[in-house]
């Protein structure tokens, strides 16, 4: 069944007992080729090594035609660029 949702877009540093990477992952169980946009300040530099395939860091602060770049790109082509 396909998902109602095309891409995610999430912060790391969520409330409570997950966090953005266990989200992505969480997306990825349902749909292995789910693009996500994830969103931090301090833990970009975690993104190599936690991110999925497929997804796009933008580090904190940032101008919020990187995110429409960032979404537009991930949803058009399925590719990052970032």
């Amino acid at each position: 069944m396909p998902s109602q949702w095309r891409l995610g877009v999430t912060d790391i540093s969520l409330r409570g007992k997950i966090d953005g990477w266990a989200v992505a992952q969480q997306a990825r169980e349902i749909d292995p080729q789910f693009p996500v946009v994830y969103m931090s300040g301090a833990s970009a530099v975690d993104w190599p090594s936690k991110g999925v395939p497929n997804s796009i860091m933008l580090a904190k602060p940032f101008a919020p035609a990187q995110l429409v770049t960032a979404v537009s790109n991930l949803l058009n082509t399925g590719t990052p660029t970032a």
